[in-house]
């Protein structure tokens, strides 16, 4: 039905230029790329000595959730040079075609079709490791992501990676779930971290001998640097303002946690954001303007979300609640738009993960099946990742919000406190 809908729309123009042919289909394909649940149909060509690359590439944009993928099998023998032939794609009801051919060396040359008319979306020429393995993963994953944004013109996700925590160490992992391992040393425990904007570091508590210290540790050397002021007491949920010149975290002080923020261009200076000795403030999350800072409190009686500016000052309730229908939130996340919140909710006999509307006032459930928790946006603003017990244990799970659907990242393990990086330019 959609492909019919796009070769009636180019019939009914046969006076149109190439051009105005291309600029009339791109149009209806951005009506479906508006719809959610009715995805452009997407087709990977197959070309010999790319058999890992289109591999990767296809789950990339599977799991981007705004194609549907029609999968062809591998291919033994060489595509012979010259113009891509189209009719076959348009007999399965593709509506766009990718086709990636060796240019040499560790180029390729990637072309994005409209198969409907024949043009030619988008060109360029991309490096990538050919063998899809390590690091090497990330040049496909960057490829994948120019898709993404040359049939769409959004974010893609698939040049992002995941810290989490498993047997009390931080771990890292591919976004498609590819390559866990360990980030810090065996024998501690570590607890809540935190990207930082580059993603190039981390920040997270580490807890020993009834304290707990904020630590900064690059994702390239592996160096490790303590918060100065921090070791004499317990600072939990570091979170990284987005400039980078600052962490807030909470900290316990008078027998209560407080909100804090740091210098880490410095590594000096904590400053005291909220006060009172009878309310618990914590996890605290800057918006992407840097200018106010969501975060938990109890002042109220159960835990609730809140929202101040970045200097302490204006604190108010942001998130509303229901007085005994449902329980206390936790864990709040701004969206990367800075137009939602996301969180978790005691609900029922466990918790479940809510967006707050912040234009509209409105929170919307998410999560319904099992025990949910901890979640975390991805850079589109359209997927999160959050802890969930549907699959037995706790296991780390995605959920895309236009869609629902769910996809379980596979950990060694029981994983928890998951947060997503921003979209990576370079190998951290």
């Amino acid at each position: 039905m959609r492909r019919g809908l796009l070769l009636a729309v180019v019939m009914w123009f046969p006076s149109f230029t190439n051009a105005a042919a291309q600029d009339t289909t791109r149009a209806v394909l951005q009506l479906l790329y508006d719809n959610p649940q009715v995805r452009p149909t997407l087709v990977v060509v197959p070309v010999a000595g790319l058999d890992s690359v289109r591999t990767i590439v296809e789950r990339d944009l599977d799991q981007s959730d705004r194609f549907e993928l029609i999968l062809l099998p591998m291919v033994s023998q060489p595509i012979e040079p010259g113009a891509l032939n189209l009719a076959p794609y348009r007999a399965m009801n593709a509506e766009l075609a990718l086709e990636m051919v060796p240019a040499g060396g560790a180029l390729v040359t990637v072309r994005l079709y409209d198969v409907a008319t024949g043009l030619i979306r988008n060109e360029g020429l991309m490096a990538v490791d050919y063998t899809g393995t390590g690091e090497g993963r990330m040049t496909i994953h960057r490829l994948s992501d120019e898709v993404v944004r040359w049939a769409t013109g959004k974010v893609g996700i698939a040049a992002t990676r995941i810290l989490y925590v498993l047997d009390n160490r931080v771990w890292l992992v591919d976004a498609d779930g590819y390559g866990p391992r360990p980030l810090t040393p065996a024998g501690r425990t570590a607890y809540s971290p935190a990207w930082s904007p580059d993603g190039r570091r981390f920040a997270y508590t580490e807890l020993a001998d009834g304290k707990g210290y904020v630590v900064l540790q690059s994702l390239t050397s592996g160096n490790r640097v303590v918060l100065p002021g921090t070791e004499q007491t317990m600072n939990i949920t570091p979170s990284f303002s987005p400039d980078g010149t600052h962490i807030a975290f909470s900290r316990v002080m008078n027998g209560a946690y407080a909100l804090h923020k740091a210098d880490v261009t410095n590594l000096c200076c904590a400053e005291r954001l909220t006060g009172g000795r009878f309310a618990e403030n914590l996890s605290p999350t800057y918006s992407p303007d840097g200018r106010r800072i969501a975060f938990v409190s109890t002042r109220a009686g159960s835990p609730q979300i809140y929202v101040m500016s970045s200097d302490g000052t204006n604190q108010e309730l942001l998130v509303p609640f229901d007085y005994g229908i449902t329980g206390a939130s936790f864990a709040p996340e701004w969206s990367p738009d800075g137009l939602k919140l996301v969180f978790h909710r005691s609900m029922g006999s466990g918790f479940q993960v809510l967006v707050f509307d912040i234009t509209s006032d409105r929170v919307r459930q998410v999560t319904s099946e099992g025990r949910n928790e901890d979640a975390s946006w991805a850079p589109d603003g359209r997927h999160i990742i959050f802890t969930s017990s549907r699959s037995g244990g706790r296991q780390l799970h995605v959920l895309d919000l236009e869609t629902s659907r769910v996809r379980r990242i596979p950990t060694p393990g029981t994983a928890q406190l998951a947060t997503w990086s921003p979209r990576l330019s370079g190998a951290p």
